[in-house]
């Protein structure tokens, strides 16, 4: 556990290496007694100074939500981050990637919620009843940790590793399609760089939004109507240097598309 101070301290640290595009080296490596807890903390240090400085908190989003993710980690269970107002992108705007590190993409079904959910007791079926529709989604990626040398307490404080996230246009209710069986292909400029299954995430995306709306509850934070969650990519990670042009396509959900400039 480190001391207050040591927290506010690596908050401000992750905060300026955002701003300035200066990655620094690992928290992990400096601090080794730095717990999840600790990550917490500070990713909700930075949180909340955004907060202060006008942005809104629009849904979370879960990562290490696949089984090759919690290994390659050596994790049990997924972890969290906060979305943004400020972090939206999106179709027809290209995405400057000089604003960003090291961004890479990923493709999710994101969830869209009419209700409130419960926290501790929160079930999958709360998580159907209270979606009003699942939509295609892609997370933006990046890490203020230099080339992505992350351990799991480097992306918990950097916000889990989120920077940016869209929806396409489709809205598609839970009652019209199998949230377990939806393919997703990425493609890049034309060329097919990632393919998955939205199954890919704890088995069923809706695990996933269970298992956040029980652990955000631990820091005083709920899932409320409103809301929009990304439960996890169907499938890797991919890198976005300028130039790139994806589109996600979804069987059953439509597609989205993100252009990098």
């Amino acid at each position: 556990m480190l001391p207050a101070h040591t927290r506010e301290k690596l908050a401000a640290e992750l905060a300026e290496a955002e701003r300035t595009r200066e990655p620094i080296s690992p928290l992990t490596e400096r601090h080794p007694d730095i717990d999840v807890v600790d990550a917490y903390e500070i990713q909700l240090i930075n949180i909340r100074s955004k907060i202060a400085g006008g942005a809104r908190v629009i849904g979370h989003k879960v990562g290490l939500s696949s089984e090759a993710m919690q290994k390659m980690m050596n994790v049990d269970e997924p972890d969290y981050g906060h979305l943004l107002d400020d972090m939206e992108v999106f179709e027809d705007r290209p995405v400057e990637s000089a604003k960003y590190l090291y961004p890479r993409v990923e493709v999710e079904v994101g969830f869209i919620l009419s209700d409130d959910l419960p926290g501790a007791g929160c079930t999958e079926d709360d998580v159907l009843a209270a979606t009003a529709a699942f939509a295609p989604a892609i997370e933006l990626i990046d890490t203020r940790i230099t080339n992505w040398q992350i351990k799991l307490c480097d992306t918990i404080a950097d916000n889990a590793s989120s920077a940016g996230w869209m929806l396409g246009e489709a809205r598609v209710s839970p009652k019209d399609v199998d949230i377990r069986a939806i393919d997703a292909v990425l493609t890049n400029n034309g060329e097919t760089v990632a393919e998955g299954r939205s199954d890919a995430v704890l088995g069923n995306p809706v695990t996933a939004v269970a298992w956040l709306a029980r652990k955000v509850e631990s820091f005083g934070v709920r899932l409320r109507a409103g809301d929009i969650v990304l439960p996890g990519s169907c499938t890797r990670a991919i890198d976005a240097p300028p130039g790139s042009h994806f589109v996600a396509d979804f069987s059953g959900l439509g597609s989205v598309r993100l252009d990098f400039e």
